[in-house]
This record gives structure tokens, C-alpha cells and sequence, in this order.
């Protein structure tokens, strides 16, 4: 059964940093594009930034220039480093991966938990 973990949330200040990472695990063929979301309070879950397994990237209006996404394919890992964080980035960040399995055996869309990202002085 394939799974995503993610680690790396917390709390920081504005204008810190944090780096998040999600793990696949699992009967993994391969994966297909990976991505972070986040969900803030009273709000729709929203894409923050993904990754093509060729490492295109794309990223939403409001985090260009201050958070990076990566992936090392080897690891079945993708990263979300976060720069210059802003009281407006505090959500819980989910970890998404379209990935081949092998038992049960297809292409799904997964997530992950979620971690709780919180910027605040």
C-alpha cells in the first residue's frame, strides 16, 4: 500500500524559514508529478507549488520568489523549502503525488496527512 509522510511543520516567525518533506512508501512503480497544497481556516485547499518527475516547476502568485519546491526521485521525496514566511502562509500543508502502484496495481492521486504550518510572532 502506498503511502505519503510528511515531516517538518511548526511554528516560526514572520520572515523565517521552514523546510517541509513528504516520503513515499510503499509498492511504487513511479511517480508521476508531486506538489504541496495548504488549507487555511475557512478557506478551499489551494496549490502552493509542484514538480514534474523532470523537475518542471510551477508555483502559486503568492509564494514565487520566497518558497522552492524539489524532489529527489531516488528517494521518492519531495521538499518545499520556505523563505521570508508571512503570517498569511499559517495553513496546514498537504503533500500530493500521482503515483503508479503495484499492489493494488494502477495510477492514484494521493495525499498526505497534512502538517501545520503557523507563522507568527
Amino acid at each position: 500500500q502506498v503511502q505519503l509522510v510528511e515531516s517538518g511543520g511548526g511554528l516560526v516567525q514572520p520572515g523565517g524559514s521552514l523546510r517541509l518533506s513528504c516520503a513515499a512508501s510503499g509498492s511504487i512503480f513511479s511517480i508521476n508529478a508531486m506538489g504541496w497544497y495548504r488549507q487555511a481556516p475557512g478557506k478551499q485547499r489551494e496549490l502552493v507549488a509542484a514538480i514534474t518527475r523532470g523537475g518542471s516547476t510551477n508555483y502559486a502568485d503568492s509564494v514565487k520568489g520566497r518558497f522552492t519546491i524539489s524532489r529527489d526521485n531516488a528517494k521518492n521525496t519531495v521538499y518545499l523549502q520556505m523563505n521570508s514566511l508571512k503570517p498569511e502562509d499559517t495553513a496546514v500543508y498537504y503533500c500530493n503525488a500521482g503515483i503508479y502502484g503495484l499492489s493494488p496495481r494502477g495510477f492514484s492521486d494521493y495525499w498526505g496527512q497534512g502538517t501545520q504550518v503557523t507563522v507568527s510572532s
